[in-house]
């Protein structure tokens, strides 16, 4: 398989941990649930079968994609590259909106990595893509659902 998905180190390391979790505990819990169901006999109408049954599917499905990320997993540590005033991948980088002074900051991360309410954002996303290439003092233009929004480049941070 191909090295295809960017993630920091701090990412991959969460998504081996909860890889782990889900084979090792959650995935026996719900194996011990169903055994447990089907003691009680009748399935046809075994709300507790039913439901266990629901998050083994949930759970074989995230492990699946979990599998399918660790394995294409192309880590990059941003601490290891030259640090210059570019926004790249793994970066972290403070926005200011021309046009009404709002400040964010972000970082830019992998899809898996992304957590909008902690402050990361996928490079995949509008506001990634938008960023990742330039440098500090320039702007970016977004495109959103509310039109068009411009981003001044305040600072790029190498973590």
């Amino acid at each position: 398989m191909s090295r295809q998905n960017p993630v920091t180190p701090e990412g991959h390391e969460r998504m081996v941990a909860e890889l782990t979790h889900l084979k090792s505990v959650v995935r026996l819990q719900i194996v011990q649930d169903i055994a447990e169901a089907r003691a009680h006999g009748d399935l046809s109408e075994n709300s507790e079968y039913d439901d266990a049954k629901e998050r083994q599917s949930l759970c074989e499905e995230r492990i699946k994609r979990l599998d399918s990320a660790v394995a294409s997993a192309e880590i990059i540590d941003v601490a290891k590259l030259p640090v210059t005033e570019r926004v790249v991948f793994g970066t972290t980088v403070d926005i200011e909106n021309a046009d009404n002074g709002e400040e964010r900051t972000w970082r830019i991360v992998g899809e898996f990595e992304a957590d909008v309410e902690n402050g990361m954002i996928s490079y995949k996303s509008p506001i990634g893509r938008a960023l990742i290439g330039r440098n500090e003092g320039d702007e970016a233009v977004v495109q959103t659902p509310k039109g068009k929004q411009t981003w001044e480049i305040v600072e790029v941070r190498y973590k």
